[in-house]
């Protein structure tokens, strides 16, 4: 008799394949080896491109007119980009088949006006009239406002102050510089300098947005007037603001009895980390403030240090005959441990040449800096952890560290004294991170202090680094293959964390990967290492929910529009990425011959392409959930090959991460 399909389910499990061949699964992972060892690189790394929106190339034009120096043969292929990326009914979205998303749909604008695209031609029409629907300038954010103001588009009245000070506060303060986010700190103190400076260069051509403003200019000051008798935490941070912008004439005059020492303090913060760094914080946002920043303070053209961070952002661009694209960071580190992980739990043996040759690379990343951790976290652990990209040694992460470490757990490499002590200092190093409520976040521990949304220039949604069910689960699961189970109290605190952050439908978000596909399937794979006994009812249900969201082909999908609005959770286009993690989590309930995820293994043997590799074009990777997505090239080939192995290994009775 065929299983009952679960309420809401979207599949009759009685259509699950008759026979699913063992040997199927043995060739498509074979195809797949080969493919992914055919990628890596001569010195022993595997990384992907990223694929963001059109926003970093619209970036870079406003940029380079604001500087004075265009390359037309450049700005031409950027101009091609943009237009290829424009939506039927002419605006620009942040992520495939998405909506039209003001801040890229006026940023992709101006760019092109800026390239001398006249403003009559039917494009850009359809772009105007998209973009005043959408509510145009005023209902820009305020880093992309701040880009207009350089240009002399917008006034800095319009834009939140950043004012250097912030670096003054001290700990014992409440809200300190330090209780933001790894990330927004880059990003912050370049444009508090720029903040300071105000270095508008306006457009020669006398070129303006004024046609993109739907109700009037007036809109502009609106959302940064405070009100009387309004006692909001929200209002006082514009009072507040207020007082910065009064101060701010003082400053400019030289009045401001603080102003020199932090804008000492901040050059002197961005310069520091430059070096050990492939620019600031290695990320694309960041990299292309510092480069302003050092333009604002009177740094000339050929400094060594202006040269250093152009020369980084050029690093991140691609160019074909055409065209260009820009990619907002690389990805070697995270790339090249989940596809060493993925070749072992797939029997590729830890002796392997090309096995070695990746745990080497990867040992030799490993970061021993006491970096910016240090001030969230000060335990006198050893200092220890790896980083997302190729280099930036101040901002090691706990997500990449968790993920190298179930990578290098397997390969014991020809010196395993060394593989040994590093992986003990890092699982140390790790540990230190667990936050209060017993989750982990990616980069800081109790990064969690909600007053700092409140901040007039904390619209782009990452001021936090708040603790998550993914990378949660990804370090119980590490724990668990290394025998520290749920009779440990740190695993205990851990495990209440991701019952209480379970979704009423069983599910539960993903903040790194799209969406509740991801998490849920993380959570019952972490849970599955823990020897838990996974026919606990609220496992089952996350199981249940899994089941209800499998489409009609056997596979799984969900786009980024479940982060505004989760009433679209688990419905999308079918990807190889997201039907692999299911799979896993459906492999984690212990039950090879489960309709569902038969389907879903037949599903991705299907649809392997003959040099073993699938194809995928919806982004699943989340930078910034409702601002900034990623699509991993990396992870269409090298998640399905782990979840074949996983259920290759449910057939055979072994565990996932088991050593073999």
């Amino acid at each position: 008799m065929s299983p009952i399909s679960p309420p809401g389910s979207k599949v009759a499990p009685a259509a699950a394949p008759a026979q699913l061949g063992s040997t199927l699964v043995d060739e498509a992972i074979t195809r797949s080896q080969a493919f992914l060892l055919s990628e890596q690189k001569p010195d022993g790394f595997w990384v992907g491109e990223l694929f963001a929106d059109a926003t970093l190339v619209a970036d870079i034009v406003a940029f380079y007119h604001w500087w004075g120096v265009v390359d037309r043969d450049w700005e031409r292929k950027a101009v091609q980009h943009l237009f290829d990326r424009q939506l039927p009914e002419g605006g620009w979205n942040i992520y495939p088949h998405g909506p039209a998303e003001v801040n890229a749909t006026v940023k992709a604008y101006l760019a092109l006006k800026l390239a001398g695209v006249p403003t009559t031609e039917p494009r850009m029409l359809k772009a105007r009239e998209i973009t005043r629907s959408l509510g145009g300038v005023p209902r820009m954010n305020t880093f992309s406002k701040l880009y207009l103001a350089l240009l002399g588009l917008v006034g800095w009245n319009h834009v939140p102050t950043i004012p250097c000070e912030i670096l003054l506060i001290g700990k014992w303060f409440h809200v300190n510089f330090w209780e933001m986010s790894n990330w927004s700190r880059a990003m912050l103190i370049p444009l508090a300098i720029i903040n300071h400076f105000r270095p508008t260069r306006p457009l020669k051509n006398g070129l303006t947005l004024d046609e993109l403003y739907p109700n009037g200019k007036w809109e502009l000051t609106e959302s940064l007037r405070p009100r009387y008798f309004d006692f909001s935490v929200r209002n006082g941070f514009l009072w507040l603001d207020k007082l910065h912008k009064l101060a701010e004439r003082f400053a400019r005059h030289r009045l401001h009895p603080f102003r020199r020492r932090a804008l000492r303090k901040a050059e002197a913060w961005m310069i520091e980390r430059f070096e050990g760094s492939d620019g600031l914080a290695a990320i694309f946002p960041a990299m292309l403030n510092a480069l302003i920043a050092l333009i604002a303070l009177g740094y000339p053209d050929d400094h060594p240090q202006v040269l250093r961070a152009h020369r980084e952002l050029k690093k991140l661009e691609h160019h074909t005959a055409d065209s260009l694209r820009i990619e907002p960071c690389f990805s070697p580190v995270w790339d090249t441990a989940i596809v060493t992980m993925c070749l072992r739990e797939s029997g590729v043996p830890s002796d392997h040449p090309r096995m070695k040759s990746a745990a080497n690379w990867l040992l030799n990343r490993e970061i021993r800096f006491r970096g910016d951790w240090q001030h969230k976290n000060p335990t006198r652990v050893e200092p220890s952890g790896w980083v997302f990209e190729y280099n930036n040694k101040w901002n090691p992460d706990v997500d990449d560290t968790a993920m190298v470490l179930l990578a290098l757990r397997q390969i014991p490499t020809d010196d395993v004294q060394r593989r040994d002590e590093c992986f003990r200092r890092a699982l140390r190093w790790m540990l230190t991170f667990q936050c209060r409520d017993g989750g982990w976040a990616a980069f800081d521990k109790d990064c969690t202090k909600n007053i700092l949304e409140k901040v007039p220039f904390a619209d782009h949604n990452a001021m936090l680094d708040p603790e998550c069910a993914d990378i949660t689960a990804r370090i119980l699961e590490l724990l668990g293959y290394e025998g520290q189970l749920s009779d440990d109290p740190q695993i205990q605190l851990a495990i209440r964390y991701l019952q209480k952050q379970q979704e009423p439908d069983g599910s539960w978000y993903g903040r790194w990967g799209v969406n509740y596909i991801y998490g849920t399937w993380q959570v019952l794979r972490g849970m599955n290492a823990q020897r838990v006994d996974m026919n606990q009812p609220w496992l089952v249900k996350g199981r249940d929910w899994l089941r209800s969201v499998q489409l009609p082909g056997g596979g799984w999908g969900e786009r980024c529009n479940t982060y505004d609005d989760p009433v679209f959770k688990g419905a999308g286009p079918t990807t190889p990425s997201q039907t692999a993690w299911a799979v896993m989590g459906l492999c984690a309930m212990g039950d090879p011959n489960d309709a569902w995820l038969r389907r879903g293994v037949d599903w991705l043997v299907k649809n392997q392409n003959e040099d073993g590799s699938w194809t995928e074009d919806e982004i699943t990777g989340t930078g910034f959930p409702k601002v900034f997505y990623l699509k991993y090239d990396i992870y269409r080939n090298s998640w399905p090959l782990l979840a074949l192995a996983t259920y290759r290994k449910l057939l055979r009775g072994q565990k996932p991460g088991q050593v073999v």
